[in-house]
């Protein structure tokens, strides 16, 4: 056991300074000397948006249409001691931009639909890093299945 004066906790376990807590706030890293790298990341998440698209390389889906639902997890340090929309990125924009995509332009594959999707989350400059997750649950196969899908993660830093 460490006394105070030696800088430890009179404890047996980790002192308060240690380590920062997993859930803590951004605010501050930089003028604690953080580092991008070590500063605490934070998600906004948007599950099982569904709209109908004409991706497909088939013609009958590109005639028809079908279901797509994304997942979409954005990663960005969020600012929670402030309650004004400015300190964040509205999952309501994002939510237009992924069904602006499954409606917009057909596509042959879904891993094009996901890369779309990703750069323009990505456009938003507080997103630091983005997984998106294209599910087909219709998809043309002859096999019974529950669903296919195509997981992508992008990063401003790479």
């Amino acid at each position: 056991m460490h006394s105070p004066s030696q800088g430890g906790s009179t404890t047996n376990g980790p002192s308060r300074r240690s380590r920062p807590h997993r859930g803590s706030v951004p605010v501050g890293c930089a003028s604690l000397g953080l580092s991008r790298r070590e500063r605490p990341i934070d998600r906004i998440t948007l599950t099982g948006l569904t709209a109908t698209g004409y991706h497909g390389v088939f013609e009958h889906e590109r005639r028809e249409g079908q279901a797509f639902v994304v997942d979409v997890e954005l990663e960005l340090p969020l600012e929670t001691s402030s309650d004004d929309l400015d300190d964040t990125v509205s999952y309501a924009t994002i939510a237009d931009e992924v069904e602006a995509v499954i409606c917009g332009e057909p596509r042959n594959l879904i891993e094009t639909v996901a890369g779309e999707i990703a750069e323009r989350c990505l456009r938003h400059g507080r997103v630091e890093r983005v997984t998106v997750t294209v599910h087909k649950p219709h998809a043309p196969l002859t096999q019974a299945f529950q669903d296919v899908s195509v997981t992508i993660s992008r990063s401003r830093h790479v």
